[in-house]
């Protein structure tokens, strides 16, 4: 599918998002309290980091175990994946904190996740969250030949068998953050002139890349090996480290947009949507474990994707008391309010969506 122009619905129930976005202003103003991130938020920003860099600290200064150093690098990766999830993801969508220096300092953590600033707002804030799950536009559905998650795409005889190996692949999305994506995407966005915000200098850009890189690689991979590491040592915490932190970003990611009850709409042939912008969330987001404390607390909130997708600047402390208001306004207006139970049903429901999406189309 080519890039054409997508423009959604101004008609189609328009009152739905005035009437939710009115309700959920007043709860704020009614409670005075900030959309942005509160000392709940800040907790947990350091329990983050410090499962992220603690483990690594260990490693470098004390003479652990094998069976311990691999459990180091296991806890690293749920650090690091805690990190973005909780830290990086509000940060970068201006949510963690009233202060713009503050949002920038804790969005610049990607840098030690392997990712790249410029890259991951123009992927995720502007054509996830714009055009989320349209084909050709999300690139959040887009798992290149291997994977198939949207109807759209053009199915392979491979595609067969990605129930069997598509859980294996997931671990290696940071993965190729740190060695390939990065510069693929800094490439094409800049041909596009995407941004977010204003446009970046083509020369700025590139140079923030390779030193964000450099810092990197240093953290990760040289420092282990000046202090005396092996280099397959390194190697394989390395490749432990990022396929545990891949794991969980991916399956979390999946959870919310590629499920039997999330819907993936094309425009027509002039590039319009059948539905607002809003309503186009509803039907393409999903919610799951609702009541989980942990789940919530771990995954930043993004167990609660519909309310994330309609209001991404608001920090996701504040999605559990949002939530009720969205899901009823939702249902007064007859509209889908996606949502499972507990995150085992809803890893086993895509699961049965990846088998679905395998099938040769003409046996679908």
């Amino acid at each position: 599918m080519t890039k054409q122009t997508i423009s959604f619905s101004r008609t189609d129930s328009a009152k739905f998002f005035r009437t939710l976005n009115k309700r959920v202003n007043n709860y704020f103003k009614e409670n005075n309290i900030k959309k942005t991130g509160n000392w709940k938020l800040y907790i947990k920003a350091i329990i983050m980091f410090t499962l992220l860099l603690g483990p690594l600290v260990l490693l470098l200064t004390v003479d652990l175990p094998t069976w311990l150093q691999i459990i180091s690098m296991m806890v690293i990766g749920i650090g690091m994946a805690g990190v973005g999830m909780n830290v990086m993801h509000d940060a970068n969508h201006g949510s963690f904190s009233s202060k713009k220096w503050v949002n920038k300092l804790m969005g610049s953590s990607i840098h030690i996740l392997a990712g790249n600033d410029y890259n991951w707002k123009v992927q995720h804030n502007v054509l996830h969250h714009t055009y989320t799950n349209i084909q050709g536009h999300d690139e959040d559905i887009d798992a290149g030949r291997i994977i198939r998650f949207s109807k759209h795409s053009k199915w392979l005889k491979i595609h067969q068998y990605q129930k069997y190996y598509a859980f294996l692949l997931y671990g290696l999305l940071t993965v190729n953050w740190a060695i390939t994506t990065d510069f693929k995407q800094t490439y094409i966005y800049l041909k596009r002139k995407l941004s977010y915000g204003d446009f970046p200098k083509p020369a700025t850009q590139w140079t923030k890349l390779i030193i964000g890189k450099i810092i990197y690689y240093s953290i990760w991979v040289v420092l282990p090996l000046a202090l005396g590491y092996a280099w397959w040592q390194v190697l394989i915490g390395f490749f432990i480290m990022h396929y545990t932190a891949g794991i969980i970003l991916s399956v979390i990611f999946q959870l919310a947009h590629v499920m039997p009850n999330t819907e993936m709409p094309l425009p027509d042939e002039e590039g319009n949507m059948k539905n607002t912008w809003a309503i186009h969330q509803l039907f393409t987001t999903s919610n799951f474990s609702p009541k989980s404390w942990l789940v919530e607390f771990y995954t930043g909130g993004l167990n609660r994707q519909v309310e994330h997708h309609l209001f991404s600047n608001i920090s996701h402390v504040h999605y559990k008391n949002i939530a009720k208001i969205v899901k009823e306004t939702a249902q007064e207006f007859s509209l889908p309010y996606n949502e499972y139970n507990s995150i085992w049903k809803a890893i086993a429901e895509h699961y049965q969506q990846l088998k679905v999406l395998g099938k040769k189309p003409s046996l679908a």
